[in-house]
């Protein structure tokens, strides 16, 4: 399993990391004074929140975004992204080893550089990262929170000490895949 980076010490990254991480969570950070109530808070900054929270600004909604890590969610910066990254690299490199299938000529020494398809995957995210920035939230009118978030009220919650109230609240904080407990189904094949 893929452990989250949750260091965002960029001073060791090279400038890719860097501005990523800037964009996701910068170092210098202070979250806003909450307002007086918004109208949807949003728990977790993937793509489903990502979306929810931007789509409820831009219809004029008082919105507020929570994410503990990164924005971007784990799609952005450790699942999706770099795996799709890595995956379309080898496949171009399993047709390059199957060229002749193609009516061209094998090269004559075919090699993935992986210092280089890293390059490439950490260029990609950063790309990605400007679009999801907190720039970006913040100029569409999203308040941006980080933290963990805790409901202490049917219309309140908790994060960095801050107090927050709404009239609704989406939880995308991700899933799991869970096998439930349906007598025989583990010994299924799927």
């Amino acid at each position: 399993m893929l452990q989250r980076d949750t260091s965002f010490a960029p001073a060791s990254r090279d400038a890719h990391e860097r501005e990523r991480l800037e964009n996701l969570h910068p170092s210098e950070w202070r979250n806003p004074q909450p307002a007086d109530r918004y109208n949807l808070v949003v728990i977790g900054a993937g793509p489903a929140g990502l979306a929810a929270a931007y789509a409820a600004a831009a219809l004029g909604a008082k919105v507020a975004l929570i994410e503990r890590a990164l924005l971007g969610g784990d799609c952005l910066n450790i699942g999706c992204v770099p795996s799709k990254t890595i995956v379309r690299t080898s496949r171009l490199y399993a047709e390059m080893r199957n060229a002749e299938h193609y009516g061209a000529q094998i090269a004559a020494d075919i090699r993935v550089d992986f210092a280089a398809l890293m390059q490439r995957m950490r260029r990609i995210r950063t790309r990605i990262s400007r679009a999801d920035s907190i720039d970006r939230l913040s100029a569409a009118g999203v308040d941006v929170f980080f933290g963990e978030a805790r409901f202490i009220a049917t219309d309140a919650l908790t994060v960095d000490g801050a107090r927050l109230h709404f009239r609704k609240a989406m939880i995308a904080t991700g899933a799991r895949p869970d096998t439930p407990s349906i007598p025989a189904l583990s010994r299924l094949v799927f």
